[in-house]
């Protein structure tokens, strides 16, 4: 049971006609998975109900082929043949006693169409603000429009009754849903009743409202959720209007589901914003309504939780970054457990996958999105099947997962580190600026290992491959890590660049390890993409050195586009005083200089740098791999069965990648060896339409 600190979240809730269990309500979010892997992802939802989540939600459900916002895949309502899927995931979510919710979604001016080809809707007629900028305009809606949506909306509302689900929500958040066009002065030009004032501007969400509660208000409550500021100032809307525009609603909802527009103020990462960043765009808006306001901040501290129910801010704990790292966090609240919540780090690596169209994945919980398709669970794991023991050399994130995972199992496991501290590039990462959430990485999992008491932890081992071959462990898995390259290689310039002797070249690794450019002109080359190159330029900046920052793509970390974070890193960057060099080529390193090119037209020119940190790519730390495969003559005599080298050992990636490969070797340990090139993991086929 609880502690007296925290009964008060385990108290159950009405939302109009259906009650909550607790106060612990996960959040629509995507997935990346939607109406293509339909099956995957009701297994993922009916896990967070499993781990005591009174509320599951689905994420954007379109309601109609007008709201298509392919390439993205979301969930579709569009007709009956949408109802089986759905209807599998409301049945998974109250397998195990929780609300099942669902996002009934219209993107409008966010719908390009490009899968339907039908004619975006707006309030007001205007390209259309999808991601990808397509050449596409939104008419502008007339009465008829206005009361096809009503239909199209209220048929949604009666077949999310159908399938099952509990609560109905009515969308106008992230500067996303259908609703937000019509409030925001930015979008509506209208100069009938549904454009000038704010009530007018707020009329269609009302009638909107009304019609839901009238379909399925006896048995489902009616969310909306809507954004309480866009940050713009009075470019957009502020706190202070949607106050007004709640008080005018007031008890109208069910409940009232509050964000931020647009998605990436909403979902910001912990290196721009702490947990609870939410809470003075929240604050007060209980004082609107009679109704219960759940409120979301990357909450993970059960302290914080308690309090902000305490403090009349918020009946229910939102959340979805969380809910992802750890389904089962209420359980560990209700329990006690405190130190076996998987903490969320904040880095959006989640995000990724609804932005690259790509399963679900976290960095910290590697079993998310691979609960129906491998069969991972984020707290059990089968039980050993040989007493044959293991050695894992490394102890980053690679290694420490693979040895808790296999400690889980039963097995017993020997954990070499060659430095003094767990953690690998996870504990040399968090270090920079921005990052120090990551920590929990390997917290997390120490935390973990020293309750297992089949795993030894050895440190100041950094063993040979004489050392390996004489021990007395039949399997090996080798979590060496990576190390940045020196030499330039990378994506853009795929051989080594010319560097003269006396020039001043660094790495990531030598910025983490403390061998720092000494002030001056310093020329990050960025070749990487994804956070290290803005991280190291903001660190130096931050440190006096006059910074350029050179990189081939379009903008500064281009790939963190994915993660939600590129406008804030390219913000802080020119906030520092930092140089920003798009579409150029790093061509030679002088003593005091570096020659860039276009990457257009090849024009070159000069740049002034005492100092050059290239980050580009990195060399996987493999030479004992391959010292041991190299004398695999000698396994059998050794009582070596097999050596498998994982995570960034054997491919760089990101820390996520290494974790999964940690899962997986675990998981595969003893699994009969398939001969054939069969698919690993369960896939869902469409079938043909006769």
């Amino acid at each position: 049971m609880p502690t007296g600190n925290y009964d008060i979240l385990f108290e159950s809730v009405p939302i109009g006609p259906v009650v909550a269990k607790n106060r612990f309500y996960q959040v629509p979010h995507c997935n990346g998975m939607g109406h293509r892997d339909p099956t995957a992802l009701a297994y993922m939802r009916g896990v967070k109900a499993e781990g005591g989540w009174a509320v599951v939600c689905t994420e954007e459900v379109e309601i109609h082929p007008t709201s298509d916002i392919a390439p993205y895949i979301e969930l579709r309502l569009w007709d009956d043949k949408d109802l089986p899927a759905l209807a599998a995931m409301a049945e998974k979510i109250h397998e195990h006693g929780a609300l099942a919710g669902i996002e009934l979604c219209h993107n409008g001016l966010q719908s390009p169409n490009m899968y339907s080809r039908a004619v975006p809707l707006a309030p007001t007629g205007m390209p259309v603000a999808s991601a990808n900028c397509e050449p596409v305009s939104a008419k502008t809606m007339d009465k008829e429009d206005i009361r096809q949506f009503r239909r199209w909306h209220r048929a949604a509302a009666l077949r999310s009754k159908q399938a099952g689900f509990d609560l109905v929500y009515v969308y106008g958040g992230h500067a996303l849903g259908f609703f937000h066009y019509f409030i925001s002065r930015r979008y509506n030009h209208r100069t009938d009743e549904y454009g000038g004032s704010l009530e007018n501007r707020i009329r269609l969400l009302k009638e909107i409202l009304f019609d839901t509660k009238d379909s399925v208000g006896d048995a489902c409550a009616v969310p909306c959720r809507i954004s309480v500021d866009e940050l713009l100032g009075p470019h957009g809307l502020e706190k202070a209007e949607i106050e007004d525009a709640i008080s005018m609603l007031a008890d109208i909802p069910d409940l009232w589901d509050l964000c931020l527009a647009s998605w990436e103020n909403d979902s910001q990462t912990s290196r721009f914003a702490e947990e609870g960043y939410q809470e003075p765009f929240i604050k007060d808006i209980k004082s609107l309504t009679r109704k219960p306001v759940v409120g979301v901040g990357r909450y993970t501290s059960p302290d914080r939780m308690a309090a902000l129910v305490r403090q009349g801010v918020v009946d229910f704990i939102g959340a979805a970054r969380p809910s992802i790292a750890d389904p089962f966090l209420p359980t560990k609240i209700k329990e006690g457990r405190l130190d076996d919540i998987r903490e969320c780090i904040g880095c959006n690596i989640c995000v990724s996958g609804d932005l690259t169209m790509t399963p679900l994945r976290c960095t910290q919980n590697p079993s998310m999105g691979e609960e129906w398709r491998s069969g991972w669970h984020p707290e059990y794991i089968r039980p050993k099947e040989s007493d044959r023991s293991v050695l894992v050399v490394g102890a980053g994130p690679a290694g420490l997962e693979a040895a808790h995972a296999l400690g889980k199992r039963g097995y017993e496991v020997a954990l070499a580190e060659a430095g003094k501290e767990l953690g690998g590039r996870v504990i040399r990462e968090s270090r920079l600026p921005g990052l120090a959430a990551w920590i929990r990485v390997r917290d997390y999992r120490m935390l973990q290992l020293r309750k297992l008491p089949n795993v030894e932890i050895f440190y100041d081992s950094e063993l040979s491959s004489d050392d390996i071959l004489s021990s007395d462990y039949p399997r090996i898995a080798i979590a060496t890590g990576s190390k940045w390259r020196s030499d330039g290689t990378g994506r853009h310039a795929t051989r080594p660049i010319p560097i003269s002797r006396e020039a001043l070249v660094f790495t990531p690794d030598d910025i983490m390890d403390g061998r720092l450019p000494d002030g001056g002109n310093v020329f990050v080359w960025d070749d990487d993409h994804y956070y290290m190159g803005g991280v190291v330029a903001e660190m130096l900046a931050q440190n006096g050195c006059w910074v350029t920052y050179g990189t081939p793509a379009a903008e500064a970390s281009v790939w963190s586009k994915n993660t939600l974070e590129q406008r804030f890193i390219q913000r802080k960057l020119l906030n520092l005083g930092v140089t920003i060099l798009p579409h150029v080529a790093l061509e030679n390193i002088r003593n005091g200089e570096a020659e860039i090119s276009c990457v257009f037209t090849h024009a070159a020119r000069r740049c002034a740098a005492d100092s050059i940190v290239l980050v580009t790519a990195r060399q996987p730390a493999d030479e004992l791999g391959i010292e041991l495969f190299n004398r695999k003559s000698e396994w059998n005599d050794k009582g070596i069965e097999s050596v498998t080298v994982i995570g960034d050992a054997l491919a760089p990636a990101t820390i996520a990648h290494a974790v999964y490969a940690g899962r997986r070797y675990a998981e595969g340990l003893d699994t009969k060896r398939r001969t054939d090139d069969a698919v690993w993991f369960k896939r869902e086929l469409p079938e043909l339409d006769q």
